[in-house]
């Protein structure tokens, strides 16, 4: 692979092999209590749901990250998904509580795909105006969105 290319991704790669380790934890603790001698039917039931939760949503927060590293920028994508993965180990963590506990961290996730769609939509829009217009924003738009991504940690 050449190395130019990997340069532009290694953020992003870096995100989704994090994002794999929290779902073999997230795997880990759905089996932990499956075999758990004293197993209570409303624990492993909330185990289960919230990794089922995480795992839908999984698909969606991959496709707009690398979409909007490749389409934009990689770097606030990148921050975006580690800020997203905290927000889905908040998620998890809190689903196995009571359930009320995990909307903190459902809103916080919410909104982080939210911004990483806008990012998506961003750069295609910059593509476009190059393309056809010959007018490039991406400067502009790159600073935009690397200042707007630290505001993704207010909650």
């Amino acid at each position: 692979m050449d190395y130019i290319v990997v340069e532009h991704i290694f953020l992003l790669v870096l995100v989704t092999l994090f994002s794999v380790l929290q779902n073999a934890f997230f795997a880990q603790k759905v089996e932990k209590e499956c075999t758990s001698q004293n197993v209570k039917a409303s624990a492993l039931e909330r185990v289960s749901c919230a990794n089922r939760n995480c795992m839908d949503s999984y698909p969606t927060f991959l496709a707009v990250m690398w979409c909007a590293g490749l389409c934009l920028n990689q770097a606030p994508a990148a921050f975006a998904g580690i800020i997203y993965l905290v927000a889905r180990q908040k998620y998890f963590i809190g689903y196995m509580g009571q359930t009320c506990q995990s909307t903190p961290g459902f809103q916080f996730g919410k909104r982080i795909l939210f911004f990483l769609f806008l990012m998506c939509i961003v750069g295609i829009a910059n593509f476009l105006l190059v393309r056809y217009a010959s007018s490039d924003y991406k400067e502009y738009v790159e600073t935009i969105t690397s200042a707007a991504s630290a505001l993704l940690l207010i909650p």
